[in-house]
């Protein structure tokens, strides 16, 4: 079994690993309901989808009518308007075959643009309050990509009060300063605020080269057992995060096996061989240091 933690404040004791239903965007019927399997049997109690994540919370919406209390269920809206987050949040509810979510996340707030009409007047953010206030979801959340997210958090938890964070964590990103730096001062904001922090890309390799993308996941996975056991171990290793699984359904039990077996957090020595056999690169370019 996979141990669980505080997520922030919500009162919830999640599993470290949250199942990204991402994995489940193009998944056939046969695929989600091994998926499920996997999931009940290693105990994980946490799931996290999207609206943009395909057939993802169609998938989960068909596991709902007999699972619903064993999941922390949540989703995320990508739109940045009140309107336009409304609406697709209640499409969400309905795929999602539920009336009510614990969690409803602002996807991938990146751009200072998105960031700003999102958490603007009329904003997406709103919408998310005028949800909660109807008891549709019951907290609030953000998320983001790339090598500025940290900074970007910070911004948003000093303008709104959000339950959780999820952002770009592993090896390879810790060892760019800036972004350590970074990812450090918003950590230790989030613990102060009792903010959950999700982390993602934790088994990233590197880029895929155009012709050899084979996996459901936009960046080449780690995907030997060992070395997704170093990842995993590594990431989970800080004893305050959570780690969102792999896109991919192939890969996915190896990462739910190596959080199964969390131990001591691999060396940085052990961190080192792993990058140069594997030759990991950064998803984001060089970043700045």
């Amino acid at each position: 079994m996979i141990e669980k933690r505080p997520f922030g404040q919500t009162g919830h004791m999640s599993t470290a690993t949250i199942f990204g239903a991402a994995a489940l965007s193009r998944a056939t019927e046969a695929q989600a309901d091994q998926a499920l399997e996997l999931v009940l049997r290693y105990g994980v109690n946490h799931i996290d989808t999207a609206a943009r994540y395909g057939d993802s919370e169609l998938h989960v919406g068909k596991w709902m009518k007999a699972h619903r209390k064993d999941f922390f269920l949540a989703t995320k809206t990508g739109q940045r308007t009140k309107a336009d987050a409304r609406d697709e949040f209640h499409r969400s509810l309905d795929r999602l075959q539920v009336d009510q979510v614990d969690l409803l996340q602002l996807h991938s707030l990146a751009h200072p643009d998105d960031w700003e009409r999102a958490l603007g007047a009329d904003g997406a953010l709103e919408a998310a309050q005028e949800a909660r206030a109807e008891g549709l979801v019951r907290f609030i959340g953000v998320t983001g990509h790339g090598w500025t997210i940290p900074v970007m958090h910070q911004r948003a938890l000093e303008r709104f009060e959000f339950d959780s964070v999820l952002m770009p964590y592993n090896f390879i990103m810790h060892q760019n300063q800036r972004y350590r730096e970074d990812f450090d001062r918003t950590e230790a904001l989030c613990r102060e605020r009792g903010v959950a922090v999700q982390t993602i890309k934790a088994i990233a390799r590197g880029p895929w080269a155009i012709s050899d993308k084979s996996r459901n996941t936009w960046y080449q996975p780690l995907e030997e057992q060992e070395d997704v056991d170093r990842a995993v171990h590594w990431v989970l290793g800080r004893p305050h995060v959570f780690l969102n699984t792999v896109g991919d359904v192939d890969i996915l039990p190896k990462v739910f096996d190596a959080a199964s077996r969390l131990g001591e957090r691999p060396a940085q020595s052990a961190m080192e061989a792993l990058v140069e056999t594997r030759q990991l690169t950064s998803l984001f370019g060089l970043g700045a240091n």
